[in-house]
């Protein structure tokens, strides 16, 4: 399958070029970066360490897209969206690990899935799927009256609160107990906030030195507490997920899915 990497320089970009080399049945056929950045030019396989590939990083995405069957892009929003009409003209598949989307640009991807196939999540690794689909069943389980926190740490440098991840969390959460998350979250305590309402859903963000991704899905009772936790050691376990569910893609009908799709995750 040939795919497409955008913002190849980045940490997620080179991370995607090594999983995309030492996949059976992928390959490189291109990559991009922003205009004016100093990999323009480089060989893609030496700046993510695996060797030449034979595939200089270039600004221009349109011919890459054009003549790939599928595009990986853990970007910005607003570039996010851009891709996915390109993705949708020439009907490929379209990753996206892109995190901090607004209501308005998944209108705009779901508008593009109907030519496209978007593969969109928060988190592409297997274990945090799974972690997610346990807490949608604890939340079903265990009802409204059992607090939920939802506890995330990042590396200093990420730019978005909450994660992706954690949103996904909280979403699984919101599922389990058939709430809207949006009616439910709290995002934010300072001052005197008086006693937490039954049935929200509570995020903590933490940021700070290299963590690559902490997640924590805490249900309070009384007397008791379950935890159910996820720690990333390695990007390469959202790359490798990433690339995976490309392939997956290449035999799916334009529309707009998720990771469980993906891994056969029962979404119920």
């Amino acid at each position: 399958m040939r795919l497409v990497v955008a913002g190849a320089a980045g940490r997620m970009g080179r991370a995607l070029i090594r999983a995309i080399a030492e996949t059976e049945g992928a390959e490189l056929s291109g990559a991009f970066e922003r205009a004016g950045s100093d990999a323009i030019g480089k060989d893609a396989g030496e700046l993510a360490g695996v060797g030449p590939l034979g595939v200089a990083v270039t600004d221009d995405p349109l011919p890459l897209v054009a003549a790939a069957e599928g595009v990986i892009d853990f970007t910005v929003p607003d570039a996010t969206v851009a891709l996915s009409e390109l993705a949708a003209q020439a009907r490929i598949v379209h990753v996206i690990g892109t995190t901090g989307m607004s209501e308005t640009n998944l209108q705009r991807l779901d508008a593009a899935a109907r030519h496209a196939v978007v593969i969109r999540s928060g988190n592409m690794s297997l274990g945090v799927n799974l972690l997610a689909g346990l807490a949608r069943q604890a939340a079903r389980a265990l009802g409204p009256e059992w607090d939920v926190e939802i506890v995330e740490m990042h590396h200093r440098m990420k730019v978005d609160a909450p994660s992706g991840t954690a949103l996904l969390l909280g979403e699984a959460v919101a599922k389990g107990r058939e709430v809207a998350l949006a009616e439910q979250s709290v995002r934010v305590r300072d001052g005197h906030t008086g006693a937490r309402v039954e049935g929200t859903i509570g995020f903590a963000t933490l940021r700070g030195g290299t963590v690559v991704g902490d997640h924590m899905v805490i249900l309070a009772g009384p007397g008791e507490r379950v935890e159910l936790g996820h720690r990333a050691e390695d990007r390469m376990i959202f790359a490798r997920g990433a690339v995976k569910a490309a392939l997956w893609g290449k035999g799916a009908k334009p529309g707009h899915y998720g990771m469980a799709d993906v891994l056969g995750l029962d979404r119920s």
